[in-house]
């Protein structure tokens, strides 16, 4: 099996075939330059494997409670999957022309084949410029939606029968999602909508992990600001070294500058009861 590169180094390979722990996940992207969401980034590729790494030294989830996880930005898969695999729960979003150019193909693709104590993933639009008091959680195709959102929808079916997954979620991720000015506040408002959500019985909400690369230092920094200052989250960086021993222990052994300027942020929406 060829070491996994980073996602800069394969933006024109079409069919990735990435291993992640005992399985290798078969993922369709596309490098059109239509939207940044058809394509692998290092974000997803860091996080997943940090992910994996604590959930690794965390005890092991009772088997008649599975974790579950919402990702906003889902992208082609890889941090759904590799969540799944690990036996969480996923609810995995993005936009239309995400969904239905690599996301849902990749998702039912690999599924199959991934390890029988795996959990579930169930794909659903989630378009952040809706305001969260316009969300559904029933809808078995999406969770927000605007109007140029419903016209690429297929038919609603008359049952409503499929599996659901809908808040309180024991985890929240996202990566490669800051990087456009107008969809910061967007972001961090459906975060902190679903954190509200996701109150356990003391109180506490969800960690929620942030994964990002920093090319726009500005943009970063205020979206962090908003994050602790407007929306009222404690915002932790997590070491570098924490992450680079992760990617060790699941196989990534890469030089420093290929993949520079990626960071994990753990947010925790603060208690205030």
């Amino acid at each position: 099996m060829l070491p996994v590169r980073p996602a800069h180094h394969t933006k024109h390979v079409p069919l990735l075939h990435y291993p992640f722990r005992s399985t290798t996940f078969h993922l369709t992207q596309r490098n059109n330059g239509q939207t940044n969401g058809t394509a692998l980034w290092l974000g997803a590729q860091c996080l997943s494997l940090y992910l994996a790494d604590i959930c690794a030294r965390k005890s092991p989830i009772p088997s008649h409670r599975r974790q579950k996880v919402i990702e906003l930005g889902s992208g082609i898969g890889l941090s759904a999957l590799a969540l799944c695999s690990l036996g969480w729960d996923v609810l995995a979003t993005d936009l239309p022309d995400v969904i239905s150019s690599v996301l849902s193909g990749n998702i039912s693709h690999n599924f199959a084949n991934l390890p029988p104590t795996s959990g579930s993933v169930l794909v659903r639009i989630l378009n952040w410029t809706i305001p969260p008091d316009e969300w559904t959680w029933d809808n078995r195709l999406y969770i927000a939606a605007s109007t140029e959102d419903h016209m690429g929808l297929p038919p609603q079916p008359s049952s409503h029968s499929e599996e659901r997954l809908d808040p309180p979620f024991d985890m929240i991720i996202s990566a490669d999602t800051l990087y456009e000015p107008s969809l910061v506040e967007p972001l961090l408002r459906s975060i902190h909508h679903i954190s509200k959500l996701s109150l356990n019985s003391a109180r506490r909400a969800p960690p929620v992990y942030l994964c990002l690369e920093r090319r726009d230092p500005a943009l970063i920094d205020q979206a962090l600001a908003s994050a602790k200052g407007t929306w009222n989250f404690t915002v932790e960086r997590i070491p570098q070294k924490k992450i680079t021993k992760a990617m060790e222990r699941g196989g990534l052994v890469w030089e420093p500058e290929d993949w520079d300027g990626v960071e994990i942020w753990k947010l925790n929406l603060r208690n205030t009861a």
